[in-house]
């Protein structure tokens, strides 16, 4: 097999959906955004297991990804919709850190041109107290980044799934040529 085959270009595909995701990862802990953490994890390990695949000669792995894949491009609408406050959601609401917190994205306290302050709150001392965070001067709104996050990740998620079934057709019609000898 060449350089340049399918197959190839689907180990190419599953590395950068991986550094993809572990980047993301990075950025949903550091905000504590459980449910994004979940399913980048579980994206992690399916990547892992398309990748196997496509190395090993395994079609049965890469159909699991190719199947993984729509559901991620799913979830990264979803994620998308959040964001971008559609059909009733709201970007301040605690749907993804599963009640458990009030964090949100990093980004929006930490993004490109962001100057954050804070002001403690009268009457409350201690090592518990909080303080009021105001964020300006932001470049880029934090829910654009996460869209854009999103939109990049639908994006490679579309072309592996393109990719992983080509493999698999590839992978299936060169099994059958060697049952057929």
């Amino acid at each position: 097999m060449g350089c340049c085959t399918g197959r190839c270009t689907l180990i190419f595909l599953c590395a950068l959906q991986l550094l993809a995701a572990l980047e993301r990862q990075v950025f949903d802990f550091l905000g504590y955004q459980w449910a994004p953490i979940l399913a980048n994890f579980l994206h992690i390990i399916i990547v892992i297991l398309g990748l196997f695949g496509t190395i090993q000669y395994r079609p049965r792995y890469i159909v699991v990804y190719a199947i993984w894949t729509a559901v991620w491009v799913t979830w990264n609408i979803f994620i998308i919709c959040f964001y971008l406050e559609v059909g009733g959601l709201s970007k301040d609401s605690e749907l993804l850190t599963f009640n458990i917190s009030r964090h949100q994205s990093w980004w929006s306290e930490n993004g490109p041109g962001c100057v954050r302050k804070e002001a403690s709150m009268s009457g409350i001392k201690g090592l518990d107290s909080h303080s009021y965070v105001s964020v300006i001067g932001c470049a880029l709104e934090y829910r654009y980044i996460e869209v854009m996050h999103s939109s990049f990740q639908i994006l490679i998620a579309l072309v592996g799934f393109v990719y992983a079934c080509y493999v698999v057709s590839v992978f299936t019609e060169e099994e059958d040529s060697c049952l057929r000898k």
